[in-house]
């Protein structure tokens, strides 16, 4: 039996573009020969729907899209993913469900058993988790249908009660199918193919896993769907960041050129055309925490070297342009602006946004003031002029004197301080704001999440945007995405990679004035958002006492900023945003 599998970009809540894509994605898998195509969770609705799960009205919509898609599932099994009501009256509404479709039918409908209520997900909101477990049998093979997190209640300490595949393996299944909508993080794609390849491991199947891609606000979805043969062998990675179709016939098990059994690990199977054998040395419960999007990385002198390897960056390079990509589509937008500074966080976010929308469609303010050195102007521009981009300069000089003389009466004459520094950065914010409402362009923010963890910025000035490119990427990884763009050629100017980072909001101003070297600032935040790791478990580390102690308190405290923020493309395991929720109000470590 050949099963296809469609890697496709959906648009929450846009019901006919969606069920479009579905059809022909179908009819692809047609002209293929294909017997079975799989698309991904939920994807007649997009993931996630959140609250959009309560209106009947879209309930409704969804039903309807799988009855269009029903009419194309003649000769061909269709299995997409999309709410399903729940006909019992305690518990949950819905269901998120898997369907198949065949012979213009429903042939069967599996709910999803893990409900992830943890970082991004909020599943256990909206739906109830499955109660009976079934295979569905489809042209003589019996199918374990499974969603998602199914597949992840792996290792000794499971996250929930019920496996489901421990349910369907009783009545003795031919192959697994996932259908998934699974973010990506730069954590996140090698544990993804450890998971599936467990999953065959544990139960001797086939497994056939289809991603989502494409980028939901802040959530990127990386594709990459796998098909491993019932070995534990790789036949098929799919690609990443783009949308994807293949077929695959349900492989045949390939024997091992031997077995090795070691007391407490996993069995060892050696191929020589395994993409991905399995080591005697490795388990589930070794490989995944219990929370299993944490990162491992605890020793803080490579955490810098981790952050920012090649792969990584890479990674975060292709999520942060389909980001901005799918953001400016998906809304309706064509055109950005931003504001050039002359220092790294702008240079990356204009060459990024430049990739992902083309030059002509970005444009770059320069807005110095009476603080501006004459190199950072000339760095922008410099910029600007190898990107391609056009740009404007516009002094703040004056704009800035009126708000000083305006306040005089009040200010009288105290010192120069905190309230003239910022009223710098708002004056810029409103310049800024007021050229994408005249001109129709969205604000991209600049900030890093380095400078969002500690507070290091102005509300209304810098903070300002519709969408932030770089806060879920520190300092250090800002800097390895700017070398990374000039891997072929020099596009963000050196003078920007190697001048110390400043606001230039008075004389000599440096970051390093306000804030403990990026070096040493990045460790700690990442300790402590990242892994939650407490003040003494970090002071065990080596870093000094009253550094951690300093940053930590800057995080809490800066809480109220970042609740004001705009939507922050995720690339981390614990993003600020929806995915990592804290008092604003409170005392702990503040």
């Amino acid at each position: 039996m050949k099963i296809a599998l469609a890697q496709q970009n959906y648009h929450v809540g846009n019901f006919e573009a969606n069920t479009r894509k579905i059809i022909d994605g179908i009819h692809q898998a047609k002209a293929a020969g294909a017997d079975l195509v799989v698309f991904s969770e939920l994807c007649v609705c997009g993931y996630p729907p959140r609250d959009f799960l309560e209106f009947e009205d879209f309930i409704a919509e969804c039903y309807k899209a799988i009855d269009t898609i029903k009419q194309h599932a003649d000769t061909i099994g269709v299995i997409v993913g999309g709410p399903a009501r729940n006909p019992i009256r305690e518990g949950k509404d819905l269901f998120n469900a898997a369907w198949l479709l065949y012979e213009k039918e429903v042939k069967g409908v599996a709910h999803k058993t893990c409900l992830p209520n943890y970082d991004v997900f909020d599943e256990y909101r909206y739906f109830e988790p499955a109660y009976e477990w079934n295979v569905i049998p489809f042209k003589g093979k019996k199918i374990a249908l499974t969603i998602c997190e199914d597949a992840w209640n792996l290792g000794d300490n499971p996250l929930y009660r019920i496996c489901p595949m421990d349910q369907l393996i009783k009545q003795h299944p031919d192959l697994m199918i996932n259908i998934s909508a699974s973010p990506f993080d730069y954590d996140h794609d090698e544990d993804r193919k450890e998971v599936v390849r467990q999953n065959v491991l544990k139960y001797g199947l086939p497994m056939y896993y289809c991603n989502a891609v494409g980028s939901q606000t802040e959530i990127i979805f990386d594709g990459g769907s796998v098909i491993y043969d019932a070995s534990g062998n790789l036949v098929k990675e799919m690609k990443y960041f783009e949308e994807d179709f293949e077929v695959i016939e349900i492989p045949q098990p390939v024997p091992p050129l031997y077995e090795e059994v070691v007391p407490g690990f996993s069995i060892a199977v050696h191929h020589e055309q395994s993409a991905n054998p399995v080591h005697s040395n490795t388990t589930a419960s070794e490989l995944f925490d219990k929370d299993m999007r944490v990162s491992r990385v605890t020793d803080p002198e490579q955490i810098l070297s981790y952050l920012t390897r090649e792969d990584n960056i890479a990674q975060i390079h292709s999520a942060l342009v389909l980001g901005i990509r799918d953001y400016f589509t998906k809304m309706g937008f064509t055109k950005a602006i931003l504001g050039s500074s002359g220092g790294i966080d702008s240079a990356v976010t204009l060459a990024l946004a430049c990739e992902a929308l083309g030059k002509e469609n970005v444009r770059a303010i320069l807005l110095p003031s009476e603080f501006s050195t004459s190199h950072s102007v000339q760095d922008a521009e410099k910029l600007s002029q190898n990107l391609g981009n056009p740009y404007d300069i516009i002094p703040i000089r004056e704009v800035y004197d009126a708000l000083l003389h305006t306040l005089k009466p009040v200010f009288k004459d105290l010192p120069f301080g905190l309230a003239e520094e910022n009223l710098q950065s708002r004056t810029r914010g409103n310049i800024l704001m007021g050229l994408a409402n005249k001109f129709g362009y969205v604000l991209l923010n600049t900030s890093n999440k380095s400078e969002l963890s500690t507070g290091y910025g102005t509300l209304y000035g810098d903070m300002a945007g519709g969408l932030s490119v770089l806060g879920d990427v520190y300092k250090g990884q800002v800097y390895a995405l700017a070398r990374y763009i000039n891997r072929n050629g020099e596009v963000i100017p050196v003078n920007i990679l190697d001048k110390a980072p400043s606001a230039e909001l008075r004389p000599n101003q440096k970051d390093s004035d306000s804030l403990p070297d990026y070096d040493v600032l990045d460790k700690v935040l990442y300790q402590y958002i990242e892994r939650r790791q407490g003040p003494k478990e970090i002071i065990a580390m080596g870093i000094d006492e009253a550094v951690v102690k300093r940053i930590l308190k800057l995080v809490n405290t800066s809480e109220y900023k970042r609740n004001q923020f705009c939507p922050i493309i995720r690339v981390s395991c614990k993003a600020f945003g929806v995915g990592r929720r804290v008092p604003i109000v409170g005392k702990y470590l503040a």
